[in-house]
């Protein structure tokens, strides 16, 4: 009988692998020393979105909690990263717009910290696409995403790194972000797996994965769920959340 389970348990973890893997492809690299997991994600055939509430308004601010959301809608969680920088509260700094409704407007001053170190961006998905946006740029355009969650700094401006970015920086984090494709139909998000700096970050994204446009995300609460690789990071309580479902297979 428990050797039974066992066997169900392990078929039911390589079903989920599966699936995770069909539609969220994660590896791990290395660049300049460095070493990284990257998450690519398709917009055009994936469902990706953003996710702040559980039905009661309350901040779900756990992997865990997106999967208890999800399952209610007959879906799960098959890739997901946290999404931009929050208050104490858990609502976020910047702009922030969840099927459609926004939940915080557009900030486009300088302010302390990395968030205002300009140019910040926007993380924009559309139906079919993704886009990572210079924050002017996004106000210009009225893009007109159905998710949006602001942050910053940009790392990668339209092929050119942040320019305050400097080669000799000696403060180093674990860091998370996101580059797009020049047409939108390639999300790959990326967390550090070991302490880097802004500058190794953007370079990653520039040089390796070649994105025109890439974010920073947050640092000290980097996070990422990839059940394909076995990882499932736990820890300090997140805002935003972005994340890949399909449909649940039970």
């Amino acid at each position: 009988m428990v050797a039974l389970r066992s066997f169900l348990a392990g078929l039911a973890l390589a079903l989920t692998s599966a699936t995770s893997a069909a539609a969220v492809e994660c590896e791990r690299m290395e660049h300049q020393g460095n070493r990284y997991t990257v998450c690519s994600v398709s917009p055009d055939t994936e469902s990706l979105r953003l996710f702040l509430n559980d039905n009661d308004g309350n901040p779900l601010g756990s992997f865990e909690n997106v999967q208890l959301k999800l399952r209610g809608l007959g879906r799960q969680l098959v890739f997901a990263m946290n999404a931009g920088m929050y208050h104490e509260d858990r609502s976020p700094v910047g702009h922030y717009l969840e099927n459609g409704d926004q939940e915080m407007r557009v900030l486009s001053g300088a302010s302390p910290g990395n968030f205002g170190l300009l140019p910040n961006g926007i993380l924009c998905l559309r139906s079919g696409r993704a886009d990572v946006i210079e924050t002017r740029a996004y106000l210009a355009r009225k893009p007109g995403c159905q998710h949006a969650t602001q942050s910053g700094p940009m790392l990668v401006i339209d092929g050119e790194m942040h320019p305050r970015f400097l080669k000799t920086s000696t403060s180093r984090y674990i860091r998370n972000g996101v580059g797009t494709s020049d047409k939108g139909t390639r999300a790959v998000f990326v967390i550090s797996d070991n302490a880097v700096t802004f500058y190794e970050f953007a370079e990653l994204f520039r040089d390796k994965l070649k994105t025109p446009n890439a974010l920073f995300l947050d640092g000290n609460v980097s996070r990422l769920y990839a059940p394909q690789l076995g990882r499932s990071d736990t820890g300090r309580r997140m805002g935003p959340i972005v994340g890949v479902s399909v449909p649940a297979t039970n």
